[in-house]
């Protein structure tokens, strides 16, 4: 694996505006969002709300990496995210939840997850998740990918490519009467086969109305989480694959996820409703 130095915190910038003609989540200027006591399953007009908050969300998270280069920094690809979305009618999600003070996450390298946008720096050979949620017409589209930077190294570049398999095989997985453990013992099972540490306490979720409804989607084999998937059920699979340990520390941003042995570390994530016979990529741009 790439030599490179371990990340540090970076400068982080004003929060950018969101024009007032663009509703809100109800949790922005809250310390938390309302908890949410509604239905798993969402009806028909919901879930076409959803394929807009979708579409939205990946499309802006392509604009953004497009820009991907040593050079750039990630409050630039912050910043391309939020005026696409923005742009679009919608909010971005992360903006003001509980606190986030930007419109995507940027985990870079031996970051799991929830990275603030920044002044850091690309370098060549990085790894670079995007994590882009959207809000439009009252409901959410959630989704990440995880790019390289540059000339990447082969081990890094294997764990991204197959972190994007693991996604995509336990998206082939969901199917009604089947329980949501079954996506935890379909991702684990394959990382094993190459020694990756799947990440356990950050899983994918119900999202709706509710940026994550409660319904929890773990990416390990979990006897523990049995609930049914039924028809019309809107949750995210997100599957954290690194290169050692599953152990993470947190940065004193109260955010920022590493990796304990600051090995790299690679993510995919998906928002997908349940169909009589399968699973409907909701995030396609």
């Amino acid at each position: 694996m790439s030599g490179q130095s371990l990340l540090v915190p970076g400068k982080i910038s004003p929060t950018r505006p969101v024009p007032a003609s663009i509703p809100r989540p109800e949790y922005v200027g809250k310390d938390a969002p309302t908890p949410y006591t509604g239905p798993e399953v969402q009806d028909a007009e919901t879930i076409e709300r959803m394929r807009i908050a979708g579409r939205i969300a990946a499309q802006a998270m392509e604009e953004a990496a497009k820009l991907i280069a040593p050079g750039v920094t990630t409050d630039e690809l912050d910043r391309v995210a939020h005026e696409f979305m923005c742009d679009h009618g919608a909010y971005p999600s992360t903006l003001g939840y509980r606190g986030f003070p930007k419109s995507l996450c940027s985990s870079l390298n031996e970051v799991i997850c929830h990275g603030i946008p920044d002044s850091t720096v690309l370098k060549d050979g990085d790894i670079v998740n995007l994590d882009v949620t959207a809000y439009i017409n009252g409901v959410h589209g959630d989704n990440n990918a995880t790019y390289l930077c540059g000339d990447v190294d082969e081990e890094s570049r294997l764990l991204v490519e197959r972190t994007r398999e693991a996604l995509n095989r336990a998206i082939k997985a969901v199917k009604p009467g089947r329980q949501i453990n079954i996506i935890g013992r379909v991702i684990e099972s394959y990382a094993k086969r190459f020694g990756y540490g799947v990440v356990r306490d950050f899983t994918g979720h119900g999202i709706n109305s509710s940026f994550h409804s409660g319904l929890i989607v773990p990416h390990y084999d979990s006897p523990h989480h049995t609930t049914d998937i039924k028809p019309g059920m809107t949750f995210t699979i997100e599957p954290m694959l690194t290169l050692g340990t599953h152990d993470y520390d947190m940065w004193d941003d109260g955010w920022t996820v590493v990796t304990k042995d600051r090995k790299r570390t690679a993510q995919f994530e998906h928002t997908l409703v349940v169909t009589d016979t399968g699973a409907e990529i909701l995030t396609l741009p």
